[in-house]
C-alpha cells in the first residue's frame, strides 16, 4: 500500500536492515518500525506523525487520533471463543439465569484485550473475571485457565486447531490510517496530501 502510495516499499527495507527507523530522501520521510500495540502512542505524542494499526488496539486503547480512512485490509473479528465443549453450557447472554448480575458467577475470561472485553460483557451485565495475557492465549481454556477467551479470529483456524468455537462477535476489525492530531495542523497541506495519496491506493 505505501509502496504504491508512495513509491517507498518499508517491508523491504526492513527486510535488509536491523535498523528501527530509516529515511526516504525522496519524499523527506522517515520510517519507523515498531510494536502494533505501541504504533497508536507514538503517533498520538508525535514520535510519528502518521501509522497504520489495527481498529482493535484503537479501541483497546482510546488514543486521541485522526482516524481519516479504514484501509479495508486485515480484516479479521475479535471475538468470544470457548472450548467446544463448553460452548454451550455457558451460562451467559441468552442461556444466562434470571438473577441480577450481582447474584451471577463472573465468567473467567483470558484476553489481550481488558477493556474492550470489560465493556462487552457490561454491556450485558455479566460479571466476568479477567486474566490479562499477551500471548497464545488459545491454550487458556485448554489449561483450565478461563471459561473463554477474547481475541481476534481471520479464519478461525488457530480456534479450530485449539478445539475452540466462537460464541460471540465482539467487533469487527480492520487496518486504519491514524494521523496525529497537530501535525494535522501544523503541516496541513503536506500531512493532506500523504493521507490523499494513500486514500486513492486504499480504493484502488
Amino acid at each position: 500500500l505505501l509502496e504504491r502510495a508512495l513509491g517507498a516499499d518499508p517491508a523491504a527495507a526492513l527486510a535488509k536492515s536491523r535498523k528501527l527507523a530509516w529515511p526516504f530522501e525522496a519524499e523527506r520521510l522517515r520510517f519507523l518500525s515498531v510494536r502494533p500495540a505501541d504504533l497508536p502512542a507514538y503517533v498520538e505524542r508525535g514520535a510519528a506523525d502518521l501509522g497504520i494499526v489495527g481498529s482493535d488496539l484503537l479501541r483497546e486503547g482510546r488514543h486521541d487520533l485522526y482516524e481519516p480512512i479504514d484501509l479495508g485490509i486485515g480484516r479479521c473479528r475479535l471475538v468470544v471463543a470457548a472450548h467446544r465443549r463448553h460452548a454451550a453450557t455457558l451460562e451467559w447472554g441468552d442461556r444466562r439465569p434470571a438473577r441480577t448480575a450481582a447474584q451471577l458467577a463472573p465468567l473467567r475470561i483470558a484476553t489481550k484485550y481488558p477493556r474492550l472485553a470489560t465493556s462487552f460483557f457490561t454491556q450485558r451485565g455479566q460479571p466476568v473475571e479477567l486474566t490479562p495475557l499477551h500471548g497464545a492465549v488459545e491454550a487458556a481454556p485448554l489449561l483450565g485457565l478461563c471459561d473463554a477467551i477474547v481475541d481476534i479470529t481471520e479464519t478461525g483456524e488457530t480456534l479450530r486447531q485449539n478445539e475452540l468455537v466462537v460464541v460471540a462477535e465482539v467487533m469487527e476489525v480492520s487496518a486504519r490510517l491514524v494521523v496525529n492530531r497537530v501535525s494535522l495542523k501544523r503541516n496541513a497541506t503536506r500531512m493532506r496530501t500523504l493521507v490523499e495519496a494513500i486514500r486513492m491506493q486504499a480504493g484502488s
